[in-house]
């Protein structure tokens, strides 16, 4: 029987934060792993058909297989477009 993986699962809102540490089973998906992790119940807002999740910062689909010491990240959509933050800032800068 092969050996469990260690992958950890998290999301993080402005005023909280969750870290994951879960064994799963070789051939797991990023949406088994996150199902797994209970996350989905405490944050009920997390739609998976809407929130992209990715591996260390790297967008990648639900059924994306998982690796040993993968991390999986839920994102939640942009507040504010990059773009415009930065021409504020270098607006101010200036000014």
């Amino acid at each position: 029987m092969a050996e469990p993986l260690h992958v950890s699962v998290c999301y993080a809102t402005p005023t909280r934060e969750c870290l994951r540490e879960l064994s799963v089973a070789p051939g797991t998906t990023i949406g088994d792993a996150i199902a797994a992790s209970g996350l989905l119940a405490e944050w009920p807002e997390i739609d998976l058909a809407v929130h992209p999740v990715g591996i260390f910062g790297k967008k990648k689909a639900l059924d994306t297989i998982l690796r040993e010491h993968d991390r999986i990240e839920v994102y939640r959509p942009l507040v504010a477009d990059p773009k415009d933050s930065r021409r504020r800032r270098a607006v101010k800068k200036s000014a």
